[in-house]
């Protein structure tokens, strides 16, 4: 997820990733992972529920808890019954994250990553034992459907089918993924549309130029590295008015092209072919998970919160988000 994935490749090998993934993202795909988003779901306000005080209400940290829920769901979506394996990926994973950000000003040292630290070790020991999970959990999955067993509705199972059909299809391996590969409604909408747009995950998406052009009125060389500024565009009063900082979903209400003056000033997951390839898995887990809470709960800020949103590879509150429940 933070090193040679499909989001990091270029040219034919994005091309042949990207084709052999977007079948197992497709909505009506997902839609079919929908019990095992329900059952995540059900657990959380569960528990909840369960902590309620005599006054039926909570105050809680959510920030964990929603960390937690994402944990659940890619678990139990990617790799249905190796789920528990699943969560130790996840939990490597956001430890990475956190060693990549200690690290982020030192990486452009020439050598620095071979270099033996303290966190250098601690990375390559992570990266090791999530390669050692994943190959056990892909090769159990392979060795079961050669032996006929229906393929499963996890993600791991529609990527694996629809790698085979690549490989099957074009008459050689070559052209499917390694195991090396594979490792590498309305108002809710609105309101989670202009969440993204006041934080979107990645606050800036880096590019760069594979032959000469233009952008902008400037001729830029081959490989010259551009950076675009999700978070600044996002918060540019000339694009979105003059309301640009206060929260209103009804902007969104005519859709995304007509909520601001560029149709394309709309970034939470990118554009264009690379636009992120789990945006969908990730509306419809939030769609869910916030409709079966506000199901059974109404909530408000804590005292205690502090706004302080930073980013470890993508932006979080610094201080946790701090809520108090009151069941309804």
């Amino acid at each position: 997820m933070l090193g040679d994935g499909v989001a990091s490749h270029e040219g034919e090998k994005w091309v042949k990733h990207r084709r052999i993934l977007n079948p197992a993202f497709h909505l009506e795909k997902l839609k079919r992972m929908l019990p095992a988003f329900s059952a995540c779901c059900e657990e959380l306000v569960s528990r909840w529920s369960e902590s309620l005080g005599s006054d039926a209400s909570l105050e809680l940290d959510i920030w964990p808890e929603l960390q937690n829920l994402t944990g659940d769901v890619i678990s139990r979506t990617a790799f249905s019954s190796s789920y528990h394996e699943g969560r130790r990926i996840f939990q490597l994973q956001a430890e990475q994250a956190e060693l990549v950000m200690t690290n982020i000003q030192k990486i452009m040292m020439p050598g620095y990553m071979s270099l033996p630290t303290r966190s250098n070790r601690k990375m390559r020991k992570n990266n090791k034992e999530v390669e050692s999970i994943l190959r056990g959990i892909i090769g159990k999955r392979i060795q079961a459907m050669k032996q006929g067993e229906i393929t499963k509705d996890d993600l791991l199972g529609l990527l694996l089918e629809s790698n085979m059909r690549e490989t099957e299809e074009n008459g050689q391996s070559s052209t499917g993924m390694t195991i090396e590969d594979v490792i590498e409604e309305c108002k809710v909408t609105m309101i989670l549309y202009e969440v993204l747009r006041l934080y979107p995950p990645a606050i800036s998406f880096v590019r760069k130029t594979y032959k000469e052009m233009e952008i902008g009125g400037i001729t830029y060389p081959a490989g010259v590295i551009l950076e675009l500024p999700v978070l600044f565009i996002h918060h540019d009063p000339d694009i979105w008015g003059s309301d640009v900082h206060e929260f209103k979903p009804d902007r969104f209400s005519e859709g995304i092209s007509k909520a601001s003056k560029d149709p394309g000033a709309f970034l939470p997951f990118g554009w264009g072919p690379r636009i992120c390839i789990g945006q969908n898995f990730a509306l419809l887990e939030a769609k869910m998970a916030l409709c079966m809470i506000l199901q059974r709960f109404a909530f408000e800020l804590a005292l205690s919160y502090t706004h302080a949103p930073h980013t470890v590879i993508t932006l979080h509150p610094m201080h946790g988000a701090q809520i108090k429940l009151r069941s309804v």
